[in-house]
C-alpha cells in the first residue's frame, strides 16, 4: 500500500490557498470604485494655464459624466489620449491606486511667443503649434505681430526659439514684427531703438552680433541716441542715430 506524499499535498493546499486569495483580491479590486482624483503638475502649481478644476472636468466628461465608476471600467489609455489632445497639455500620465484614487500628472505646453495676426491671438510653442490664450495666466514672452507663410515657418520658429532659449535675449527682446516683405524688426525692453533683423536667415549669427553690440554699447551713453541697430549684415552691425 502506497503512503500519501504529505509534502505534495501541502504544496497543493498552499497553491490552492494562493489562487483563492488572488482571485478574492482581484474580485474585490474590480469592485472598487474611484473615490478621488488627484491632479498634479510637473513644475508645481504656479503659472498654470489649465487649472485642477479644468482637468477634473475633462476627466469627468471622458468618464461618462460621473466620477463614481468602478476601477475596472476605467480605460486609462483613452483618458490619457483625451487629455493629451488638449491644446494646453503637452503630456499626461494617469494611473489608479489600490485605494481607489485616480492620479493624473500633467505637463503643460510651454509658450515661447504670443502671436497676433489679424483676428488670431494665441501663443506658439517651440514647434510653432498654437496654444490658446488662458484666462488663468499670461506668459511674459515676446509679442509677434504680422503674418508669415507656412513654407517659411521653420525659419521664424527658429528665431523665436533662439530668443527664448537665451537668458539675455529672453529678457531683452519684447517684440517681433514681421513685415509684408518677410523681414523682421525686433524691439527691446530698455531702449527706443529698433533692431533691423531682416529675413530670418543666419539667425544665430545675427543674434550673436546683436548681443556683442549691446554688451559693448551699454558702456557708452550714446546707446540712448540710437534709433536703429541694423544686424542684417552678418559681418557688421550698423547703427543710426
Amino acid at each position: 500500500m502506497k503512503r500519501f506524499n504529505w509534502q505534495n499535498i501541502r504544496l497543493l493546499l498552499i497553491l490552492f490557498v494562493m489562487v483563492f486569495l488572488f482571485s478574492f483580491s482581484s474580485h474585490r479590486n474590480e469592485e472598487r470604485v474611484i473615490k478621488s482624483i488627484t491632479v498634479s503638475f510637473f513644475g508645481g502649481d504656479e503659472n498654470l494655464f489649465i487649472t485642477h478644476e479644468m482637468v477634473n472636468n475633462l476627466l469627468k466628461q471622458n468618464l461618462g459624466g460621473t466620477l463614481t465608476i468602478k476601477k475596472e471600467e476605467v480605460d486609462l489609455k483613452s483618458l490619457e489620449t483625451a487629455l493629451n489632445n488638449h491644446k494646453m497639455i503637452e503630456k499626461c500620465e494617469i494611473f489608479s491606486t489600490i485605494d481607489g484614487s485616480l492620479n493624473t500628472n500633467i505637463k503643460q505646453k510651454t509658450p515661447i511667443v504670443r502671436y497676433i495676426s489679424g483676428d488670431t491671438m494665441c501663443y506658439l510653442d517651440n514647434k510653432g503649434v498654437n496654444i490658446p490664450l488662458s484666462e488663468n495666466f499670461s506668459a511674459r514672452v515676446p509679442i509677434v505681430m504680422g503674418t508669415y507663410d507656412d513654407k517659411d515657418a521653420d525659419n521664424y520658429v527658429l528665431l523665436f526659439n533662439e530668443i527664448y532659449k537665451d537668458d539675455f535675449l529672453k529678457k531683452n527682446i519684447t517684440g517681433i514684427k514681421i513685415l509684408p516683405s518677410g523681414s523682421v524688426i525686433l524691439t527691446n525692453r530698455n531702449y527706443d531703438y529698433k533692431i533691423i533683423f531682416g529675413k530670418p536667415v543666419y539667425v544665430e549669427k545675427k543674434l550673436k552680433n546683436y548681443k556683442a553690440f549691446f554688451y559693448h554699447a551699454i558702456k557708452d551713453t550714446l546707446i540712448k541716441n540710437y534709433k536703429e541697430v541694423n544686424v542684417m549684415f552678418t559681418e557688421q552691425v550698423v547703427c543710426k542715430k
